[in-house]
């Protein structure tokens, strides 16, 4: 490819100086997309004819492909472009500037945006020692071209290989797939491997008060696809056979366990890689993780308490959280009752007129709480709640009138705490719960 980069400016540098070798560069990466080369044949095709670091992203920054010295990839650190996570920080470079100077003095950096006539794909990112002249930024352009054409053709692919292996792992979760035996088997040919302990990973996209309020179906599915292919990206950085699907409103991974220690640790790392710092476009989600299965018999179960997770999670602590079934404590129990409507009754029923969606509800249910975790000594709840003594002796003479003799009955104050519980499991847009 050193042809094509056979011009040279004062310093020697190699560029791209004749339109004539602009159109062999498109000429040559058409041939590599009709032969079906890999992106990363591309990136380095561009680097060459460019003589620059070139790099292809997703639209919020995840890398797809690179052509870049490791210097180079330190420099672009050490200046903020990219975050923890090795995320390039795209919405830091206006496109096409190559302005040298801040950030990295003495290189010129251009971005390109990457799209398809239905959606943006990602980004062209050229690191070069010089602004690109106009044949280069042209050739740039043409280099995008010939990305997203490469792109939208992967993308075609892996929908059906991806579309397979969902069904699949879903027909292992609904426990219809055949014996355990013919799953390791069949999921040994997607490169997964389903042996020994293993926990399941649920992974929901949290609604968010930014999104449109009419987002159409294609834009939710581009929403969902990107974070699927962010899941897929930090697994296979990982290790390839862990096995990652997009069930379409969510995102499963499922990861050995056969120690809990290293098992948590790896949620951890993969949900921060997942997250990044939230630039770029990333978008907040909740994760939910069930409890370690003894092989693949025991999956069904460990997805259905990682879906509970999530939505109980969601619940307690809002958007953006990981939730472990184990440490759901008294919420895994209430989790797992099936009727929605049987424990608002049983809250309801306890706690009567303090179950109301009101603020003053809420503040006395607030104090009942306080009351219950300090065994209902009055004068430490006044402390922590900030009231007069007389004013919280006041408050439990009302709360004793609403529901009984709570400060004296021990079984009272069991239901009371289990229903308070409740009430924070099953009520629906509790603050804190909306997206962000």
């Amino acid at each position: 490819m050193a042809s094509l980069a056979n011009g040279a400016d004062e310093s020697g540098q190699q560029l791209i100086a004749e339109p004539g070798q602009v159109d062999l560069l498109a000429e040559e990466l058409a041939q590599l997309v009709l032969a079906g080369a890999e992106l990363a044949d591309l990136v380095g095709t561009i680097g060459r004819a460019l003589d620059a670091e070139v790099l292809v992203t997703t639209t919020d920054g995840r890398e797809r492909a690179a052509h870049l010295d490791p210097c180079r990839r330190e420099r672009l650190a050490e200046a903020g472009l990219t975050d923890e996570t090795g995320r390039i920080r795209v919405e830091l470079l206006d496109d096409e500037a190559g302005d040298i100077g801040s950030p990295l003095p003495g290189l010129s950096i251009h971005k390109r945006p990457v799209a398809s006539p239905q959606q943006p794909l990602g980004h062209l990112v050229v690191v070069a020692g010089r602004q690109l002249d106009d044949d280069g930024l042209t050739a740039l352009r043409r280099a995008a071209t010939a990305v997203a054409l490469s792109i939208t053709r992967d993308q075609a692919v892996s929908a059906v290989e991806n579309k397979y292996r969902a069904d699949f792992l879903r027909d292992v979760f609904l426990g219809r797939a055949g014996t355990t035996e013919f799953v390791r088997e069949h999921v040994h040919g997607f490169g997964w491997d389903l042996g020994g302990a293993m926990l399941v990973l649920v992974a929901q996209l949290d609604p968010q008060a930014s999104s449109p309020p009419f987002a159409s179906i294609e834009e939710q599915r581009q929403w969902q696809d990107r974070f699927a292919h962010g899941w897929r990206r930090v697994a296979e950085a990982i290790d390839p056979a862990l096995p990652v699907a997009d069930f379409g409103s969510e995102v499963v991974t499922v990861l050995p366990a056969e120690d809990p220690d290293a098992a948590a640790t790896l949620v951890r790392r993969m949900v921060h890689a997942v997250a990044g710092d939230k630039g770029g476009g990333r978008r907040s989600f909740t994760a939910g993780v069930g409890r370690a299965a003894q092989g693949v018999a025991g999956l069904p179960d460990s997805y259905a308490q990682a879906r509970r997770a999530v939505d109980v999670g969601r619940r307690l602590r809002g958007p953006g959280t990981t939730a472990f079934f184990d440490e759901l404590g008294l919420h895994r129990l209430i989790a797992m009752v099936p009727d929605l409507d049987e424990l608002r009754s049983f809250a309801h029923d306890v706690l009567g007129e303090l179950a109301a969606p009101t603020e003053e509800a809420a503040s006395l249910r607030e104090t009942l709480q306080v009351l219950l975790n300090t065994n209902f000594n009055v004068a430490e709840a006044a402390r922590t709640q900030f009231f007069h003594y007389n004013t919280m002796r006041y408050r439990v003479g009302k709360l004793e009138r609403l529901l009984g003799p709570i400060a004296s009955d021990q079984n009272l104050r069991l239901d009371a705490a289990v229903a308070l519980q409740v009430l924070e499991v099953v009520t629906p847009d509790r603050p804190g719960v909306a997206g962000d």
